[in-house]
């Protein structure tokens, strides 16, 4: 079935805005890294805010449009997730608070990964992103934002982020560990 509707599956308009939100990654990188200004930490900013605003309208207009695909199903999140990487690592090389939101980050993505292709494996897998997940990304990308656009807030403004980071991370992890260890997954077919 996919063979015949490749152009449908894969050149959708929420596909397209995902592969951008791919593409403004390495942008993202070399304005953020070597910025030198106030100026050029507000362009990173706006690089991320229209990452976060594709994210935003994605999956707004595959779901009102009818153009939800099992490409999108798949791009979307792989976009979300190779975008907060980057995200984390980059503010993780200036504010080393950040590390253990780094290390957070990085197990939880490898248990997923790692359940997702054990139970892809088996016919199955979760029917969607998490509510606690959704609310993670948001918080994220809100604390992130906040410290590209203001490189010079106190240290301990930056601790406090990356401890609210940490702890809804640690409750998405759990949310996750719940549904793959809880059978929460579905057939391939209910999806």
């Amino acid at each position: 079935m996919f063979i015949n509707n490749w152009k449908k599956e894969v050149f959708t308009i929420p596909n397209m805005l995902s592969l951008l939100r791919l593409a403004m990654i390495p942008v993202y990188m070399t304005v953020y890294l070597n910025a030198g200004t106030i100026r050029d930490y507000h362009l990173a900013g706006g690089i991320l805010a229209l990452s976060c605003l594709t994210d935003a309208v994605d999956g707004q207009v595959a779901r009102h449009f009818h153009m939800v695909s099992n490409v999108g199903k798949v791009l979307d999140p792989f976009a979300d997730k190779i975008t907060q990487f980057t995200l984390t690592l980059c503010l993780s090389l200036r504010y080393r608070a950040l590390g253990p939101v780094l290390l957070i980050f990085l197990v939880k993505e490898v248990f997923q990964l790692i359940a997702g292709v054990v139970n892809l494996r088996r016919g199955k897998m979760l029917p969607g992103a998490l509510f606690a997940g959704k609310v993670c990304t948001t918080v994220l990308f809100v604390s992130f934002l906040v410290l590209v656009l203001f490189p010079e807030l106190p240290i301990r403004f930056v601790e406090l982020l990356a401890f609210l980071d940490s702890l809804f991370l640690l409750f998405s992890f759990a949310g996750y560990l719940s549904a793959y260890l809880g059978h929460k997954v579905q057939d391939i077919e209910n999806n």
